[in-house]
């Protein structure tokens, strides 16, 4: 990337850098005159991308040494941009990132959008499986995946709590010969439900109302839809999609 490159462009590029881990928590960034040199970019263009990247909560200003990586970003990745970051470097986290409270149940599906992202009739059985991620210490998703009958007949081991060592649809296409195909991500706020807050560790007061972000990403294949994610994100945090 060199020549006439536009600050988002050069945010983009440190903000990959940064979700594949790269750039990790406390690592300095390089000066404003290293980028302009790597971009062949003007002061001004480069210093929007840095002040871009600091207002996301990717980097800080320290006294006497100069911008670093935030050591506890205020974001955390987006569903797609994870599914990316896999297929970049292979690694399922980013710098820091784990994920912990793996459940996995075969439950009857009482909501709505839920059955009707999946196709089915209300009350039908689904496989849920949800799980928190967390930035070091920190709980930053409430993750839940709601998977169509099909999924589960093909790929038992979903039905397991434990984490699965890939991304589960690469077993089932292998296993059936069909292709998935994720639909574009939906981004949207609601207010959270309590037991959303418990997994993010939110100590609210009872029936308070608390607003989060929620992202909504579903994959279909020759027979339908076959899985429905949506991810809660923690009050205070935002999304993050690094391209």
């Amino acid at each position: 990337m060199s020549g006439n490159t536009g600050y988002a462009e050069i945010a983009t590029y440190f903000r990959q850098q940064i979700a594949d881990g790269t750039l990790a928590p406390g690592d300095k960034m390089p000066t404003q005159k290293q980028v302009r040199e790597q971009f062949g970019a003007s002061i001004a263009t480069v210093n929007r991308a840095f002040q871009m990247l600091k207002a996301e909560g990717l980097t800080a200003a320290r006294v006497g040494q100069g911008t670093t990586v935030a050591e506890r970003p205020r974001v955390a990745s987006t569903a797609t941009a994870r599914l990316r970051r896999i297929s970049r470097t292979g690694r399922a986290y980013g710098p820091r990132e784990r994920s912990v409270d793996h459940d996995a149940r075969l439950l009857s599906c009482a909501d709505s959008e839920v059955a009707d992202e999946l196709g089915i009739d209300l009350h039908d059985e689904i496989l849920v499986r949800r799980r928190v991620y967390m930035q070091g210490d920190v709980r930053t998703i409430a993750s839940f995946s709601f998977i169509h009958p099909r999924g589960w007949a093909a790929v038992p081991e979903i039905l397991s709590s434990e984490p699965m060592g890939r991304f589960w649809q690469k077993d089932y296409m292998e296993r059936t010969g069909r292709t998935t195909v994720k639909l574009p991500e939906r981004r949207g706020a609601r207010l959270a439900y309590p037991y959303e807050l418990s997994m993010l560790g939110v100590d609210a007061p009872p029936n308070a109302a608390v607003p989060v972000l929620v992202l909504l990403n579903t994959w279909h294949d020759e027979d339908g839809p076959l899985e429905h994610w949506q991810d809660v994100f923690a009050p205070g945090l935002y999304q993050v999609d690094e391209e």
